[in-house]
């Protein structure tokens, strides 16, 4: 009994969700157990799979992934792509894309076990972009720092040859993100089935701990109930529940390049809120006991400085990035450290009625 009311109060304090009892927690697949970058080259079809990018379904194009693996060979995978994701899809002149590989052809390879992930790479060729894309990756760095429930990543140094021969080649620091599956079994659990969830099914711990990451990377696109019509819940959230449970969802965030944090050129914020810049932090969290909170806080404050050596020690943005990112993040903890401030821009800004659990 005191061993169950010891890890109930740590969980409590953390801010974290423990695995259950009969949860079965599994280590990451090859590809995300390093974060040392892989080296690789994208040949197919680019061109055509670009034409297909306005289109409500798009069909995969063959081509392949080659990288060096730690011995020095070269290692050649057959790999599907197509477009992907919404607003970057239709207004950028390089849409995201989903890597689609055949699992047989992965065994033996760094690619050991994957199917589709999503690649993470500039919307433009221009310097500028291509150090957003270091800042979406550094927020991804950020919440696997505060929370154990996260999407890992792994960088890429990305050459792509268009098969089509209609695009010179070009390169790019890109990343990809682990599969939602693989992510909830590292916690011995599964993606919650569910198109849209109630407050009292949330795990409350860990919501206000992604509510006040949002805050920090001042990011109001996403929602940890709902999602857009035909889609998983939730908007740039994903679920993770017990199998036995529906209860207790824990949300797990991704997609930030719309945050303060990120500032890309096309960035907006909901328009539901009252700022106009979405460098300008605005708390969109639900109410709940201010405990949940303090506690989430609390967990924020104790990795300050894990924090800040994620964005000293990257070699993606450059220094003047570098300065003003750790400046920005300074403000958000100058927040969070005074007490006035939380009481009046945190808890006196949520939404909704106050849900205890």
């Amino acid at each position: 009994m005191k061993k169950v009311i010891i890890v109930s109060v740590l969980s409590l304090l953390m801010g974290t969700s423990f695995v259950g009892a009969n949860a079965v927690a599994k280590k990451p697949k090859p590809l995300f157990t390093s974060n040392t970058p892989i080296t690789a080259v994208l040949n197919a079809p680019i061109s055509s799979t670009y034409k297909q990018r306005k289109k409500d379904v798009r069909i995969y194009f063959d081509g392949s992934l080659s990288y060096k693996d730690d011995q020095g060979t070269n290692v050649k995978i057959p790999t599907k792509i197509k477009t992907r994701g919404n607003f970057r899809r239709l207004n950028c002149k390089h849409p995201p894309l989903r890597l689609n590989f055949n699992k047989k052809a992965t065994k033996k390879s760094v690619f050991a076990g994957q199917n589709k992930l999503k690649l993470v790479a500039p919307c433009e060729s221009a310097m500028a972009f291509k150090e957003l894309i270091g800042l979406e990756y550094l927020a991804y760095q950020i919440w696997e720092t505060v929370s154990d429930h996260h999407f890992k990543t792994r960088l890429i140094d990305l050459s792509y040859m268009d098969s089509d021969q209609k695009k010179k080649p070009w390169s790019a620091k890109a990343f990809v993100i682990e599969d939602v599956k693989d992510m909830a079994k590292r916690s011995g659990r599964v993606p919650a089935n569910v198109s849209k969830a109630k407050r009292s099914q949330m795990d409350l711990g860990q919501t206000a701990l992604l509510e006040l990451f949002q805050l920090l990377i001042s990011n109001t696109d996403y929602s940890t109930l709902t999602s857009r019509p035909g889609t998983p819940c939730c908007h740039n959230t994903r679920l993770i529940s017990t199998k036995e449970s529906s209860d207790q969802l824990i949300p797990v965030p991704y997609d930030f390049d719309v945050s303060g944090f990120v500032n890309a050129p096309y960035a907006t914020p909901a328009a539901q809120y009252p700022i106009k810049t979405v460098r300008k932090r605005y708390f969109t969290g639900w109410c709940k006991d201010e405990q949940r909170f303090q506690d989430a806080i609390k967990r924020f404050v104790s990795k300050k400085s894990e924090i800040n050596n994620v964005i000293e020690q990257s070699e993606l943005i450059t220094a003047g990035t570098k300065r003003k990112t750790l400046a920005y993040v300074e403000k958000y903890f100058t927040l969070i450290e005074t007490p006035a401030r939380v009481e009046k821009e945190v808890i006196g800004r949520c939404r909704g009625k106050v849900v205890s659990g």
